[in-house]
């Protein structure tokens, strides 16, 4: 599809999202047939939940119908959550996985996974794991020198204090 009517979706899109506290993170239409998806994907710093998504769904289906920026080709809307193993793109993507183990690619060709510990403006402080036995390493690594990040799926997260209780 092209870019405009990316352009014209997320126009009418991101206001509806800003107003339930969502963040819009990505708009993708792909076709499926004699039909089209859209997909929406929102979220927040505290994750997002499925009664977000339906009530984001229903408002976007009203206004999407009045505008018919779709056209006329039968679309099917979804609204979702990014998932845990979502592209890191932005600052507030790292600040989001605190916690979480992260696979990254750097700019000089270096691969390495790293588990958030804190997050500034610059970049993250973090630790890569230990393997057999051995104490995870600290690793500083700064937003320029990424190429491209994306989530694990962790299955040894520690949760986080207030997820304790």
């Amino acid at each position: 599809m092209s870019t405009t009517q990316i352009d014209r979706l997320r126009d009418l899109l991101e206001p509806l999202a800003g107003e339930r506290g969502l963040d819009l993170e990505d708009i993708t239409i792909t076709p499926a047939g004699k039909r089209r998806v859209l997909q929406v994907v929102v979220d927040t710093e505290d994750g997002v939940h499925l009664d977000a998504c339906a009530e984001l769904s229903r408002a976007a289906s009203e206004v999407l119908d009045e505008a018919d920026v779709m056209g006329g080709t039968p679309y099917v809307l979804e609204v979702s959550s990014p998932g845990a193993d979502r592209p890191l793109t932005e600052p507030r993507h790292y600040r989001r996985s605190v916690g979480r183990l992260i696979r990254v690619r750097l700019t000089d060709g270096e691969e390495l996974t790293v588990r958030i510990l804190a997050v500034d403006e610059a970049g993250l402080d973090g630790e890569i794991p230990g393997e057999k036995g051995r104490k995870p390493k600290p690793r500083r690594v700064d937003f320029e020198g990424i190429a491209a990040a994306r989530g694990e799926v962790d299955f040894s997260r520690k949760p986080k204090k207030d997820e304790e209780a």
